[in-house]
């Protein structure tokens, strides 16, 4: 199964449906279809996003044209898909160091950590693996004991996601950890130069990748897919990251292609990039 966006709003006009879960990359290509509407989407009464960080810029951008806002949630295939959420009616709140949008609280019976390197809890507000443990978790990965013993640990299943936990209990989650990008010694997170890149109306999708630079170590690149009947060369794009970033943080190259590589549930697929 993929999504296909123009048929999905077709389908949206006809069924007429209340709710829709779904990647970021399914509400941005949904929004991108020419000649949708907002009355095309005015059935819905709650949407959800998971699967990866949620742009605030898409959810602004998608609120701005149908007039629905997009809640956060998080969760894994190992968590049984769902298990962090924002109530339905919660505007999530957004980081200013990241970018990151507010995942929520854990769903009911599931618990959170925080951990460094060494498994030990950072404290609140702190930036570290997330942990997850509870009913939802699986109890290991089927004939892979290694792989089982090495994610799970004295019941604690270890994400491989980076996030932090304020103090009120809301965990946000701002990138896969084995994504972030170490340019010039600095830690970059992808998710926050996509947050910005979204930021430019000509963009309809956004994928940054760290790639091998003798000088840098790794330099941070994006991918770029332009929305129906928009314009802006590579270079604009970098200027427009220019005043909105750190200059350690800020693409080196844009390409820009026609679409991004996904899988079939709509994630999109950095190591193809790379």
């Amino acid at each position: 199964f993929r999504l296909v966006p123009d048929v999905a709003v077709e389908l949206i006009r006809r069924t007429r449906p209340h709710f829709m879960v779904g990647p970021p990359t399914a509400f941005a290509a949904i929004g991108a279809v020419p000649g949708v509407t907002r009355d095309d989407l005015a059935s819905f009464e709650t949407l959800y996003a998971g699967g990866a960080p949620l742009p605030p810029a898409l959810v602004e951008r998608f609120e701005a044209q149908f007039g629905h806002y997009i809640n956060n949630g998080y969760g894994l295939t190992e968590t049984a898909a769902a298990c962090v959420f924002s109530p339905p009616g919660r505007r999530g709140e957004i980081d200013e160091a990241t970018n990151a949008l507010a995942n929520g609280f854990p769903f009911p019976g599931i618990e959170v950590r925080i951990v460094d390197e060494a498994g030990l809890d950072v404290p609140t507000g702190e930036h570290g693996e997330i942990a997850l443990r509870g009913f939802a978790v699986t109890p290991g990965y089927w004939n892979r004991p290694q792989e089982s013993a090495h994610a799970i640990r004295d019941g604690w299943f270890f994400t491989g996601d980076i996030g932090f936990v304020n103090e009120l209990g809301v965990l946000f989650c701002v990138d896969r950890k084995k994504d972030m990008i170490i340019a010039s010694g600095f830690k970059v997170w992808p998710g926050e130069v996509e947050s910005v890149l979204y930021q430019h109306p000509a963009v309809a999708e956004v994928a940054v990748v760290g790639v091998a630079d003798p000088y840098r170590g790794e330099t941070v690149q994006a991918f770029v897919a332009l929305s129906a009947g928009q314009t802006a060369t590579p270079q604009e794009l970098i200027d427009h990251c220019r005043d909105r970033m750190a200059a350690y943080k800020r693409p080196t190259v844009v390409h820009l292609v026609e679409a991004l590589p996904r899988n079939a549930a709509g994630k999109i697929l950095k190591r193809e990039l790379r």
